[in-house]
């Protein structure tokens, strides 16, 4: 039987259906910062010396994911100047998507997950290896990508490393360094310390590492946060960021001289922004969208600690309309452009995990 429709159906038929999307930021091998998903397209920044002013360029591209996922995370492949996004399709969430950052493409990479949970895990990307290392209830898995760069015609499968030897209800808090994982937070394990897993050798070393605060400061609290890792002119990242969720300060860990030194913490607060960095910055993009970064050089502890977050104004008219943002623009450090070397590193035959002592010293295994 046909109605007349009401006042009140008639509105709700006016109301525009809102989309969500769970944006993520990346850098390409040149180290222009990338925006994927930002107001539903995708944008190129360009290099950290020409984010206070200008526009943005549109690459939005056919092929990308919708970026409706939840949780949806951007990783840079350096040596082969592309970006994998994870868990940027909800209908889809096992699909891994590859952008071509040098011929501007998107392909879709069929991903067998077995038991890895895309719900829930968190996880980074090998420098060296391009093996992404994730935990997903307490499970280390790893999904090995070779040199892709596209999708190829057969799947891929996240593989069980092994169990974790950290607590049931442990929240993974991790982050790379010379080819190790650190993990932050683990419960038993004192602030300024974290347990760390060799990729390597696929080896979780039985004891914590301690990095205390550089000249007498204070080092990284134990709590649960974000983290991002420096990469290097060449070779693999030596450093990384730790936000804690509550945004008091930045700790930058350095586990070539086993110290913790502090950088001013993030503009906004918001223990559900993401973090990327390049050489030269720490970006943070908030969940509203706001997109910001500080200016960062390894070794100048002077120049890191009187640095000031500010807005990536290429982004700020592009962001949601809720987005706010934080600082004013301000001075920056010029980006580079790294021409990296693969490492040729690779797990030796017979190796065996638990088989294995780790000196850090030498940074040699031990039988």
């Amino acid at each position: 039987m046909f109605s007349i429709p009401t006042l009140v159906s008639l509105l709700l038929l006016a109301v525009p259906h809102t989309v969500y999307a769970d944006p993520c930021v990346a850098f390409d091998a040149d180290f222009n910062l990338l925006a994927f998903g930002l107001n539903g397209k995708d944008w190129n920044a360009g290099k950290q010396d020409t984010w206070a002013s200008g526009s943005a360029t549109d690459i939005t591209a056919s092929g990308r994911p919708p970026f409706d996922g939840t949780g949806t995370t951007c990783y840079l492949a350096q040596f082969f100047n592309a970006i994998y996004v994870l868990n940027g399709d909800k209908a889809n969430p096992s699909n891994l998507h590859i952008y071509d950052a040098t011929s501007k493409s998107w392909t879709t990479q069929k991903v067998n997950a077995g038991k890895f949970d895309p719900a829930s895990f968190n996880a980074i990307l090998d420098h060296d290896t391009n093996v992404f290392y994730a935990v997903s209830h307490n499970e280390m898995y790893a999904l090995d990508l070779g040199e892709q760069t596209a999708a190829k015609a057969e799947a891929v499968s996240w593989e069980d490393v092994g169990t974790t030897p950290y607590a049931s209800d442990y929240q993974p808090v991790m982050a790379l360094a010379q080819n190790h994982v650190h993990f932050i937070d683990v419960p038993g394990t004192p602030a300024g310390s974290a347990n760390i897993f060799v990729i390597h050798f696929a080896f979780f070393q039985p004891d914590a590492q301690a990095y205390p605060g550089a000249n007498g400061g204070p080092s990284f609290p134990a709590s649960h946060g974000q983290t991002a890792s420096f990469f290097q002119e060449s070779g693999v990242q030596q450093e990384f960021a730790f936000i804690p969720d509550d945004g008091s300060a930045t700790y930058v860990v350095n586990v070539e001289n086993n110290s913790t030194s502090t950088i001013p913490g993030p503009s906004t607060k918001d223990p559900k922004a993401q973090y990327v960095a390049s050489i030269t910055a720490l970006v943070q993009l908030d969940s509203s969208g706001a997109v910001s970064f500080v200016p960062y050089k390894q070794g100048d502890a002077s120049a890191d600690s009187a640095a000031t977050w500010s807005s990536v104004a290429k982004l700020a008219a592009i962001a949601p309309s809720s987005a706010s943002t934080s600082g004013a623009a301000g001075s920056t450090a010029t980006g580079a452009s790294a021409t990296p070397t693969p490492s040729t590193f690779a797990l030796e035959p017979g190796l065996q995990p638990g088989l294995l002592g780790w000196d850090e010293t030498t940074r040699t295994p031990t039988v």
